[in-house]
């Protein structure tokens, strides 16, 4: 258990459709981050970008960048989050991959596909909330459009950091702005957003905004707006325990189960 946790932010341009040059730009930026980190968040789509053409860009679990991040994270010695297209049980998911340093994995199907982007007609819905155990920390990684959604971020388990993944596009950034800080307050977590910067094959603008916030909605990072930047932000579990202790509001918190 280590009582800091330390947590790289990679906010990039992703190349469209294109996960081989993906692979390969997001390999370096991994390389040159701090030795010090504990974990590495991409963005949602690392290889891909926000595609709905699904059946050209899937992969398998077994796939190419599956593999690829199994090794990163054993080359590296660091632990690796993002989401990419997976094709499993003859469905398509918007799938985020936990990978630990010796390569194990579990993944998050994101629950709330964006609709307005037609992604509920080409992703399968996740329907499972996923709690990573990492160093003595309680992780909960969600994706892009599971921000908008409160109930299914609650903090009924007690996490430590709320992380996500995401491609928001400039258009609506005051949003995601407005509601990283607000998931962080009623939540009284680390709350850690990743996003992308450039153009998208659609046209779609990204200008990043990749923050993080501590349980009291107060901004740790000095990520800059629209440059691909990496950035490790430290962690500390006395933070939470110090804070919560003092401000017990969730003690106060609603009961309910989610169907």
């Amino acid at each position: 258990m280590s009582n800091t946790l330390n947590i790289a932010l990679v906010q990039t341009h992703l190349v469209w459709e294109n996960p081989i040059t993906n692979r390969t730009n997001l390999a370096h930026k991994i390389q040159t981050i701090s030795k010090d980190a504990d974990l590495v968040v991409l963005p949602e789509m690392f290889s891909t970008a926000f595609t709905m053409n699904a059946s050209e860009v899937s992969e398998p679990m077994t796939g190419k960048t599956v593999n690829w991040m199994i090794q990163q994270a054993k080359d590296n010695k660091v632990a690796i989050v993002g989401s990419l297209v997976i094709e499993a049980q003859n469905n398509f998911y918007n799938r985020l991959l936990f990978v630990f340093p010796n390569g194990d994995l579990e993944f998050y199907d994101k629950r709330h596909t964006f609709s307005l982007a037609g992604e509920d007609n080409v992703y399968t819905a996740g329907k499972k909330k996923l709690l990573v155990n990492y160093k003595g920390w309680k992780l909960c990684p969600m994706i892009c459009y599971d921000l908008r959604f409160p109930v299914w971020a609650r903090n009924t388990e007690d996490y430590d950091v709320l992380i996500y993944v995401a491609n928001w596009p400039k258009i609506r950034i005051h949003a995601w702005d407005a509601l990283l800080k607000a998931r962080a307050i009623e939540n009284m977590t680390y709350c850690i957003g990743v996003n992308r910067v450039g153009l998208d094959g659609n046209g779609h603008e990204y200008n990043g905004h990749s923050m993080a916030f501590n349980v009291l909605g107060n901004r740790i990072d000095t990520i800059p707006e629209s440059k691909e930047t990496v950035e490790v932000i430290s962690l500390s579990k006395d933070h939470i325990n110090k804070n919560r202790k003092k401000f017990n509001f969730l003690e106060d918190r609603d009961h309910f189960q989610i169907e």
